[in-house]
């Protein structure tokens, strides 16, 4: 087996392909599922039997299963339409309208009265600082086959699709919708119009169904099952692969082997690994939706599999640095490949990534801690400062005056290094953990986005007078001061620098 690691060279090219993809159509059959949290604390115990009490507070809607991968797909910017069933109840008006809401073409998710939309309840507690956790899930679904009037529907709308599709997905979580006379026949139909087809199959041993599919992306897990293979090393991977491509006449399969990477089979023998990167995982929910979305996106716009797999393998590394399903939007992807060639670019977001960061850090129950400035001649009175800043919470997000903003607060002869170079020095510090450079004259655009824990900024403001001061304190947080270093500052140090220049000689 062939292992294909990202180095330098192969970095450059991944980029490459990424800066290839389009929007491909794409049509996502599969089980629609609709996901609800409800969230509190759970600090104390009922009295009247011994059971977590909790105090709700918040809920949340999410879309699941197929769906869920309707919504990655848009986030990748892809044209989507979903087809599936859902019930005649307010869960199912619920998942369409949230679709709908994503930009997903709902058309093809047909109503059946006689069944439940497939629903997972989530019971969610926060207890002291640590991090929330699940306390029960509770499931209203029902596992049987779709069949007369609602399957001849389903069959009916999604091979009259083909015909404007780059590809096909089949998300199939057993809850009855992936039934096989509707999967055969949008396979042969698809294979009659050259169109690629990729199956996230059920767990189970019933792989057969998926007969004539481009290409099947199974698990360590359900591979084993499915093939009867004990799977310990790629190598192994790499036969069961080979066994089934021959058996179901696949072109190819992709076995996900959790922190060893995945490994492409092609049919005919030829079989590739590609190792993970080393991450740290917060939560595995949703990464497998993630890989088929990704896969999706680039095989729909004509990259080869090898490409797809490599994209794959990075989305799904985002994905679970993230607590729960989340969306992975094309500008943190391409953000991930260029931080291989620039170190420390990787810290530096955009004022709607870094939005978006500060929701994942509240997810995992992190401080947030917010400080800004110019940073011009970064100096030891602004590490000084940077590191104390940093102790006050669990991230420090750093606000940078750009270029304009600074040439209009210290005059016409600053900055002296430009704010791409500013950042970089800035993300260059261990006790800093993003950058954020924006453009106003103040940074409460910024600050109203990420809605830190703590606004921190230097002593010689009094705290009512520090921009934002109003904002964080209506929500909780805290204003705190950062004792100043005296004797440093960049316009001392520009004085400085001038004083020890020697004298012009006059022109002769």
């Amino acid at each position: 087996m062939t292992n294909v690691k990202d180095d330098a060279m192969n970095n450059e090219s991944l980029l490459a392909a990424f800066q290839r993809l389009g929007r491909p159509k794409v049509l996502v059959l599969g089980d629609l599922i609709l996901d609800r949290y409800t969230y509190g604390d759970a600090e104390r115990v009922s009295q009247e039997s011994p059971v977590i009490v909790l105090r709700a507070d918040n809920h949340e809607l999410r879309l699941g299963g197929a769906a869920n991968v309707c919504n990655m797909l848009r986030g990748l910017e892809c044209e989507v339409v979903a087809a599936g069933v859902v019930g005649a109840d307010a869960a199912g008006a619920d998942l369409v309208g949230l679709l709908e809401t994503a930009g997903v073409d709902a058309s093809l998710c047909i109503t059946d009265a006689s069944r439940p939309t497939t629903l997972k309840e989530r019971f969610v507690g926060r207890a002291g600082a640590r991090h929330p956790s699940q306390i029960l899930r509770v499931d209203h679904e029902t596992t049987d086959a779709v069949a007369g009037e609602i399957e001849e529907r389903l069959l009916y709308g999604v091979v009259n699709q083909l015909d404007d599709c780059d590809i096909v997905l089949i998300s199939d979580y057993a809850k009855g919708v992936c039934t096989p006379p509707i999967l055969q026949t949008l396979i042969r139909h698809a294979n009659e119009r050259g169109v690629p087809v990729l199956v996230d199959p059920m767990k189970g041993r019933d792989f057969g169904r998926y007969r004539g599919a481009d290409l099947i992306k199974a698990n360590r897990i359900e591979t084993e099952t499915c093939t009867g293979r004990k799977i310990r090393t790629p190598d192994e991977a790499a036969a069961a692969g080979q066994e089934l491509c021959a058996a179901l006449q696949l072109e190819s399969v992709i076995v996900t082997l959790d922190s060893d990477g995945m490994a492409l089979v092609e049919k005919g023998g030829a079989a590739s690994l590609f190792p993970t990167e080393a991450r740290s995982v917060y939560d595995i929910t949703g990464a497998g939706d993630m890989v088929l979305a990704m896969l999706g996106a680039a095989i729909g716009s004509g990259l080869s599999r090898a490409e797809a797999v490599r994209l794959a393998n990075v989305a799904a590394g985002l994905e679970v640095e993230k607590i729960g399903v989340a969306v992975i939007p094309l500008d943190e992807i391409e953000a991930e490949l260029t931080a291989h060639h620039q170190p420390g670019v990787r810290k530096i977001l955009s004022l709607d990534q870094l939005a978006r960061q500060a929701d994942e850090l509240r997810r995992r129950g992190q401080r947030i801690v917010f400080t800004n400035g110019c940073f011009d001649l970064l100096h030891y009175g602004h590490v000084t400062n940077l590191n104390e800043a940093s102790r006050m919470g669990d991230i420090l997000v750093v606000g940078l005056n750009s270029d304009s903003s600074v040439s209009r607060l210290k005059g016409p002869d600053r900055p002296v290094i430009n704010q791409n170079e500013r950042a970089a020095m800035l993300a260059a510090l261990s006790c800093v953990d993003y950058v954020a450079v924006f453009d106003q004259d103040t940074p409460l655009e910024l600050i109203q986005a990420i809605r830190p824990h703590v606004l921190a900024k230097g002593g010689d403001y009094k705290a009512e007078s520090i921009v934002g001061y109003d904002f964080v304190t209506s929500y909780g947080g805290e204003v705190r001061l950062i004792n100043l270093v005296d004797g440093h500052s960049t316009t001392d140090i520009i004085r400085r620098v001038a004083e020890a220049q020697p004298p012009r000689r006059a022109a002769a």
